[in-house]
């Protein structure tokens, strides 16, 4: 299993409980199955499917609560009032899925007080700015939501080649904004935050990232995660590109190692 590949390895898992988009199954199946419906935002709200999806949690997390392999658990990957389709009931607002959050962060905690949990969030809701992913559109509030006693870390993501045109215009200093901003955040909350994925597909993606992660390791960012790592494979094929990927073989691969020896370096000194 995966679980048990990443513990022959030395890893650690944050394991996504579920996908706010269509991609293996996600939110929508559940609204579509149990209640017939294509409104994504009741994936938040109707009893019978939050009571499936806790069935599902207990499955998860009582086979692997005593497990050390695992970091943390993460309510889900990028929830949203709108999925995939876009479809919603039209009444999702950010204090719906800051509701959901309390609720199911509460239900892992009562089944688990060994790991972590996160909600696995893209960061968007916070002051600074009218830019579409600082507005409230999508339904989150980020640093509300961070201050719920049942979440332990923070989540944000970072894209902003497909975030509007704002962040289209400069995803460079954008980005280093984006990332000083919840820097802030976290120390005003005390909780550890992190990048958990960031990717451009651009020409300059080493300046990109070279910018943004020398913001991480000196704005006090907890760490990163790249969206993503690719691999060699033995029979000479290499994992799924999506545009995003790094190689061993890429320019940008000795960046992300540097990176990481200066996030130690950083964290060795607290």
């Amino acid at each position: 299993t995966v679980v048990s590949l990443a513990k022959a390895n030395n890893l650690k898992l944050i394991v996504a409980l579920t996908n706010n988009w269509s991609d293996y199954g996600g939110m929508d199946v559940y609204v579509k199955q149990l209640l017939n419906s294509g409104n994504h935002d009741l994936f938040y709200t109707d009893s019978t499917v939050k009571a499936a999806f806790k069935k599902y949690i207990a499955t998860w997390v009582n086979r692997y609560k005593n497990d050390p392999t695992i970091l943390a658990w993460e309510l889900a990957n990028e929830p949203r009032c709108r999925g995939s389709t876009g479809t919603w009931s039209g009444s999702c607002t950010p204090s719906t899925i800051t509701a959901w959050i309390k609720e199911i962060s509460q239900y892992i905690k009562s089944l688990d007080s060994n790991h972590l949990v996160c909600i696995g969030d893209e960061g968007f809701g916070l002051s600074g700015s009218t830019s579409y992913p600082y507005t409230a559109y999508e339904g989150l509030d980020f640093a509300t939501n961070l201050a719920i006693s049942t979440i332990d870390f923070g989540t944000f993501h970072l894209y902003p080649e497909h975030w509007g045109t704002e962040s289209q215009a400069d995803p460079v200093g954008w980005g280093k904004q984006w990332i000083l901003d919840h820097a802030a955040i976290q120390k005003t909350q005390n909780k550890p935050v992190i990048l958990e994925e960031y990717g451009v597909s651009s020409a300059n993606q080493y300046n990109t990232y070279n910018t943004w992660l020398s913001t991480v390791v000196s704005s006090g960012i907890t760490g990163d995660l790249i969206w993503q790592a690719g691999s060699n494979l033995p029979s000479g094929s290499t994992t799924h590109d999506d545009g995003y990927t790094i190689y061993p073989s890429d320019p940008v691969y000795p960046l992300l190692t540097s990176h990481n020896a200066a996030l130690k370096a950083r964290d060795a000194t607290l």
